[in-house]
C-alpha cells in the first residue's frame, strides 16, 4: 500500500519563558492511501500539534513530515502552502465557509485557488460531491440559510473538491447536535467508501472514532495504542 501520510521521528518543543514544553516527543504514524484513521487522546496529548504539523501550519523542532512523497520539512514556507493548496483539504469544527457566496459558489472558490485562477472548475464534480452529501437542493443556498450539520457538509465538500491526497478534520462534529453529528459521519464514511478518500480525524468521541478504519490512540505526545475497527 502507498503511504499517504508518513511522519518520522516527530518532535514539538514549545518554549514557555525558559522552560521548554514537549508537546510531540518522537511520533511515527503512517497512513496508507485510502485509509480512514482516527486519532484519540486525552486534552494536551498533542493531537492538534500533530495536526497543525501535518497540515503544513507548524514547523517541527525536528522530525520529518512526508505528505504523498513530498517531504514537507524540507521545503520552505511558499513551498508548504503549495503542498497545501495541492494535496491537503481541511475541516474543522468551525465550517469557515464565505457567507457571501453560495454552497455551489464556496466549492467555485476552492477549485479557483487550487489552479491559481486558470479555469472554472468542474461543473459535473461539484454536483456528484454535493450530490453524496445530499446537498444538491442547497446549490444556490448561502451558508445563514443551511443548518449547521448543513454547512459542515459544504465545508467538507469544499475541502474534498480538488480531490485532495489527504483530508484533515478537526473534531468535524464538535459543533454539532447528536442528529447532525451522525449525518456529518455518515457522508464522512461514504467519502472514503466511494471515493476512497484517505482520511485523518481528530476526536474526543468514540462514536464517531469507531467509524474510522483504524483508531490511533495518543499520550503525553507519543502513539501508545493502535487497534483496528475493520
Amino acid at each position: 500500500m502507498k503511504a499517504v501520510l508518513e511522519t518520522i521521528d516527530l518532535k514539538m518543543i514549545y518554549k514557555v519563558g525558559h522552560v521548554d514544553v514537549p508537546a510531540l516527543r518522537g511520533l511515527n504514524v503512517t497512513v496508507n492511501a485510502g485509509e480512514y484513521v482516527a486519532i484519540m487522546g486525552p486534552s494536551g496529548c498533542g493531537k492538534s500539534t500533530f495536526l497543525h504539523i501535518v497540515g503544513g501550519m507548524l514547523q517541527p523542532t525536528s522530525g520529518r513530515v512526508i505528505i504523498d512523497g513530498e517531504d514537507m520539512t524540507r521545503m520552505s514556507d511558499a513551498e508548504r502552502t503549495d503542498v497545501r493548496r495541492r494535496k491537503i483539504g481541511f475541516v474543522f469544527q468551525r465550517f469557515n465557509l464565505f457567507p457571501t457566496l453560495t454552497a455551489e459558489g464556496n466549492l467555485k472558490l476552492a477549485e479557483r485557488i487550487y489552479s491559481n485562477g486558470a479555469n472554472g472548475g468542474n461543473p459535473e464534480r461539484r454536483r456528484e460531491v454535493l450530490g453524496l452529501l445530499k446537498l444538491e437542493e442547497k446549490m444556490n443556498h448561502k451558508p445563514l440559510e443551511l443548518s449547521g450539520g448543513e454547512q459542515q457538509r459544504v465545508a467538507i465538500a469544499r475541502a474534498i473538491i480538488n480531490r485532495p491526497a489527504i483530508l484533515l478534520a478537526d473534531e468535524p462534529t464538535g459543533n454539532l447536535d447528536s442528529e447532525n453529528s451522525q449525518i456529518v459521519l455518515e457522508m464522512l464514511r461514504g467519502l472514503n467508501n466511494e471515493f476512497r478518500q484517505t482520511i485523518v480525524m481528530i476526536t474526543h468521541n468514540p462514536e464517531a472514532a469507531a467509524r474510522a478504519d483504524r483508531v490511533i490512540e495518543m499520550r503525553d505526545g507519543l502513539v501508545v495504542e493502535q487497534a483496528r475497527n475493520r
